[in-house]
């Protein structure tokens, strides 16, 4: 994800998998349909970035993720018009799919934000996440106390950076969180942390866990077969 995304923006998380039979398929016909693909990610990239990411070694549900965000939905469904026309898109299932807005959110933090180190993250942590309703029957004040302690933990782990996007109304869970790292075991830790304080009681569901490893799409393509 990008750090200029801006308040307001759609952010749509598309995970594919690509069917076994591709890879029985003609040597040439798999790299002219991959390289098709690619061509219609990158041709579809300046108007509403995408960004793409394996996960052929981290789930066996799901090969690859495109994340894309834009200030309006047009472009998604542009995107997968664009995609559906492809020959790729005969062997290629769509197991997961969020959609999401990006907010401010009501809590203070309570101290600085972790510090952008740079732009682009080696990997990205993802998951749909849905609070229980007695999270909402709480007064502002005890809840603000609750994710204060979230983001004091957080602040501990200044390497890591979170992505919180919205879909209330807009899609089945509640939250899409996502956290950008180089070193996912520096997550699990923040994770265990996490673990331990009150506000965590409140939430419903937070699966299925994406770790989503950051590559063009053309090497992510070729992670497949």
């Amino acid at each position: 994800m990008s750090p200029s995304l801006l308040e307001g923006e759609y952010s749509k998380l598309n995970f594919y998998k690509l069917d076994r039979s591709w890879r029985q398929l003609p040597e040439e016909e798999k790299q002219a349909s991959k390289q098709e693909f690619a061509s219609v990610i990158s041709e579809i990239g300046p108007e509403s970035p995408i960004t793409a990411y394996d996960l052929t070694g981290t789930r066996g549900d799901t090969d690859f993720m495109l994340a894309q965000s834009s200030m309006d939905m047009d472009p998604f469904d542009e995107t997968a018009r664009r995609i559906n026309h492809t020959h790729l898109a005969g062997y290629l299932d769509q197991t997961y799919s969020y959609l999401a807005v990006r907010r401010v959110t009501q809590y203070k933090h309570g101290g600085a934000e972790p510090a952008d180190l740079k732009d682009a993250y080696k990997y990205f942590i993802v998951y749909p996440m849905v609070k229980k309703r007695e999270w909402y029957q709480l007064d502002q004040e005890t809840r603000q106390k609750m994710m204060g302690d979230h983001f004091k933990i957080g602040h501990k782990y200044p390497t890591i950076k979170i992505n919180t996007t919205y879909s209330f109304g807009l899609d089945d869970q509640e939250f899409v969180v996502g956290f950008e790292t180089d070193e996912p075991r520096e997550f699990v830790s923040l994770v265990m942390e996490l673990r331990e304080i009150p506000g965590g009681f409140y939430t419903e569901s937070e699966t299925p866990i994406f770790a989503c490893v950051r590559k063009p799409i053309e090497e992510a393509l070729d992670a497949i077969g």
